[in-house]
């Protein structure tokens, strides 16, 4: 507790956003448990009994409680007004979203709903689907338009994705599609930070419009503005199979980057005993940078670590990264306790923590650097090592898969990175200032176009990507376990204590593994999955597990959302698909009659 306070109060505040997530206390008994930490703090202060003497346990208890507040006052759900089926709206846009084969996709503000039945109006955010031929949306209009639209649906098992849920927790709690023509009003008075966003907006079209070839415009998009809306699906599938899908997402190594360019620049024109200036507007450029960019999650992560670190260097405190890490990410959680349930929000700070934790043992295994440059590609290969490991139960958690390649593939590109986001954040301000010098488009399209080509050849070796891998917390548990003492082993590989605590958490890893792949074996079971109006029946016995469907019609989709996360739930790589006649009414197995209508 004296060495990393803010770190053990930040997991205590966790905890506590973790429990009102899953217990949902009422009103009554958070205000209670909050009075009570209170009453217990001031206990503390003023040496009441024995509060005194467990004073740091009271700290502890205090930010739990205050956890559990932020989290009770931040899940409180909008009133959602009537409405389903086919409704006239008045919208703005808010955010653009990945488009699919049809549709442009966006998050919009329901401004107003010109209906008698609907009285009392408060705005809201709703996903809309418009087809690709419609006009594209902006900021500087209002739009009038008649749309489909429902609450998105609850999934009925907890193996499938919670669509809703991910939804409300970013504030969106509808759907709608719009599949007729668009009515725009021009905005009298356009907020500042929605001309922001059309200038980003602009600058995103002229990428539209500049000599780079057309998967190159999509990959500086995402890598420099973080829009990958448009992005093809083969680059996508490229970069999420070789583990690099990091490196399109605006994270922490664009921001630091960037801020380490941006101080490098201030550093050679201000003078030397003025280089805390330097540092503060070395900030304030990524902060502007992060606002023009719409201050994604992960780029406000990123931006608030490396304030907090700095904050502590102009203070003249000695910098230390896990305090840094918790501040920023306990100001986080203050203002939305919901992004503790996001996978970047997890990853990124799982990352760091990896890097804190192992990255200078793994560097030690590779010997005294002789030069300046050797220190360097060891000091990236030991952090890419490092993220890599402490963010892999997380990775097969989530995504539920992992291949070997990922590692070589990183160590190759990651050392390139400064290049690639350098070179593409001048090549959007290039094309931001109209410069038309054609050779420096022709140079950086080739260089991009090599590197795409690289990762795409990572991406082909199919045998060494393993898919449909499950884990449940148990063993994530252990498998961290495992990750924690495994740097006592990197760093004393003779001490035969730390070489045992380190192989006891793998074997109950790999124990528990066992266990639960033989209860998932053994399990015989008839579900009715849902999946919009149809309903999917699956009869597992043992290895061996059948669907049956009403039709071919959607059976793509049904293997995405149904199939395959069942197959991964159930640790089981063998399935039929068959199908029941359209007109039927109900599926009997075994004596026992299910629903189909």
């Amino acid at each position: 507790m004296k060495k990393q306070p803010l770190l053990i109060l930040l997991i205590g505040f966790i905890l506590g956003i973790v429990f009102q997530e899953y217990f949902h206390l009422n009103d009554f008994t958070v205000f209670s448990l909050l009075a009570l930490s209170g009453v217990s703090l001031i206990g503390i202060g003023i040496e009441i009994g024995f509060f005194p003497r467990i004073k740091y346990e009271v700290l502890v208890f205090f930010f739990f409680s205050i956890g559990v507040f932020v989290h009770f006052q931040n899940s409180s759900a909008q009133q959602i007004p009537p409405l389903d089926g086919k409704e006239n709206i008045v919208f703005q846009l808010n955010k653009k979203l990945n488009s699919n084969e049809k549709n442009r996709r966006y998050i919009v503000d329901i401004v107003a709903v010109p209906s008698e039945e609907i009285k009392d109006f408060s705005p809201i955010k709703s996903v809309l689907s418009i087809p690709k031929d419609q006009e594209l949306l902006d900021f500087n209009h209002f739009y009038d338009a008649e749309v489909y639209i429902h609450q998105p649906e609850s999934v009925a098992n907890d193996f499938q994705f919670d669509y809703k849920k991910y939804l409300a927790r970013q504030g969106v709690y509808l759907q709608a599609y719009l599949p007729n023509e668009i009515l725009k009003t021009e905005k009298t008075d356009v907020s500042f930070p929605d001309q922001i966003r059309q200038k980003r907006l602009s600058i995103l079209n002229e990428i539209n419009r500049s000599p780079l070839s057309p998967k190159i415009q999509e990959f500086v998009k995402g890598i420099i503005l973080s829009d990958r809306t448009e992005m093809d699906s083969e680059t996508v599938t490229d970069f999420n199979q070789t583990g690099l899908v990091h490196l399109l997402a605006i994270s922490g190594s664009h921001m630091v980057i960037i801020f380490w360019l941006a101080l490098f620049i201030f550093n050679q024109i201000i003078p030397v005993q003025l280089r805390k200036v330097s540092i503060i507007l070395s900030l304030v450029l990524i902060w502007a940078f992060a606002v023009f960019i719409d201050y994604g999650s992960s780029v406000m992560r990123s931006c608030l670590m490396i304030s907090c670190y700095y904050i502590m260097v102009l203070l003249q405190r000695k910098p230390d990264l896990l305090h840094a890490l918790a501040l920023s990410a306990f100001l986080i959680l203050v203002v939305d306790s919901r992004q503790l349930f996001e996978v970047g929000f997890q990853l990124s700070y799982v990352a760091v923590l990896g890097i804190w934790w192992l990255a200078e043992p793994v560097k030690a295994l590779f010997g005294q650097p002789k030069w300046w440059l050797l220190d360097f590609v060891y000091s990236i290969a030991a952090m890419t090592i490092a993220a890599q490991i402490a963010t892999l139960p997380l990775s097969i958690f989530y995504f539920h898969q992992f291949s070997f390649i990922s590692i070589f593939a990183n160590l190759l590109i990651i050392p390139l990175s400064e290049v690639i986001i350098i070179s593409s954040l001048f090549m959007v301000i290039f094309i931001a200032f109209g410069l038309k010098f054609l050779p420096v488009y022709e140079l950086f399209d080739t260089f991009i176009l090599y590197v795409l080509k690289l990762i795409h050849w990572f991406s082909g070796f199919e045998t060494l990507m393993n898919r449909n891998l499950s884990l449940n917390l148990w063993e994530i548990v252990f498998l961290f376990l495992s990750i924690f003492f495994l740097k006592f082993v990197v760093k004393e590989h003779l001490n035969l204590m730390h070489l045992l605590r380190f192989s006891f958490c793998l074997l109950v890893f790999f124990g528990l593994r066992i266990g639960f792949n033989v209860y998932n074996f053994e399990k015989k079971e008839v579900l009715v999955h849902q999946f919009y109006r149809e309903k999917i029946i699956s009869v597992k016995d043992k290895d061996q597990t059948v669907f049956w469907l009403k039709s071919n019609k959607n059976e793509a989709k049904i293997k995405d959302f149904v199939i395959n996360p069942y197959l991964i739930s159930r640790r089981t790589a063998h399935c039929k698909i068959k199908y029941y006649p359209e007109d039927a009414e109900a599926f009997v197995f075994e004596g026992k009659a299910y629903g189909l209508k």
